[in-house]
């Protein structure tokens, strides 16, 4: 499948750059974007060389939230077809972000609206430009949240900060965000994906395995179940790391350091 408003990248330090490429439109989401999105976390997901990913904007935005074509679109459809779309074709995008085993670092530059704040809201680590602004816009349509934003939202920011920012849809500063836990730092404008991306290739230069375990582990013990089930998968995690030729490298290192 050829990409029209998605660029991705993989270089040879193993990081993937997926880059939504609407600039004109501040990178707001039309149908083939999101079909293209779904083609490149796949692609992502087969390829063995991409070991972190970072996710960011062309141009002066990172995503402005749904095309206001496409919602006309969907006003003129049948409520089926609506759920339909939603479930075969948008719906597909997180749960896609969801099972990836790499870790995804997500350069917000500039504005991340609705659907596009949900997006970073899906990634696993978020770094911001000083100039972005967030909001979950949604409510200023009269409509809510169709690609999980009311699932993602609240485990960032906690139940209280989440509904007011939804019920009220305001508009977030890159401070505020970080005060709240919706980015983990901003960065100068100018710095912000090069920063992503050194912090992509330190995560890729890790040891494969025990990055993806360690994912797995984190997002296994905040979706419920008990301490004793997360230890005993922990305990399966522990079983497998100990064999792969990674920890065995750095475990001979370390003892050669030992010695010396």
């Amino acid at each position: 499948m050829a990409f029209e408003c998605i660029n991705l990248t993989v270089d040879d330090e193993g990081v993937a750059l997926l880059e939504l490429n609407r600039p004109d439109r501040l990178n707001a989401f039309s149908r083939q974007m999101v079909a293209e999105w779904r083609e490149a976390l796949a692609q992502i997901a087969d390829n063995p060389q991409a070991r972190a990913v970072v996710l960011t904007g062309a141009g002066r935005a990172f995503c402005a939230g749904g095309d206001a074509s496409d919602m006309t679109v969907m006003q003129s459809a049948h409520n089926v077809e609506r759920k339909e779309y939603l479930w075969k074709e948008i719906q597909k995008i997180p749960l896609a972000m969801e099972r990836l085993e790499v870790p995804v670092i997500a350069a917000i530059n500039g504005t991340a609206r609705g659907a596009g704040l949900d997006m970073a809201l899906m990634c696993d680590i978020r770094l911001c430009a000083a100039s972005s602004t967030f909001a979950e816009s949604y409510i200023n349509m009269g409509v809510i949240s169709g690609d999980g934003g009311t699932w993602f939202l609240p485990r960032v920011v906690g139940v209280s900060r989440a509904l007011e920012m939804l019920w009220t849809g305001r508009v977030v500063d890159a401070l505020e965000a970080e005060r709240i836990g919706i980015v983990s730092r901003v960065v100068p404008d100018a710095n912000v994906r090069s920063e992503a991306i050194t912090l992509a290739r330190s995560i890729a230069a890790q040891p494969p395995q025990a990055v993806s375990l360690m994912k797995r582990a984190v997002y296994h013990g905040l979706a419920g179940g008990t301490l004793a089930a997360h230890l005993d998968m922990i305990s399966s995690h522990m079983a497998i790391v100990f064999d792969t030729p990674e920890f065995n490298q750095r475990l001979n290192a370390f003892k050669a350091r030992k010695k010396s």
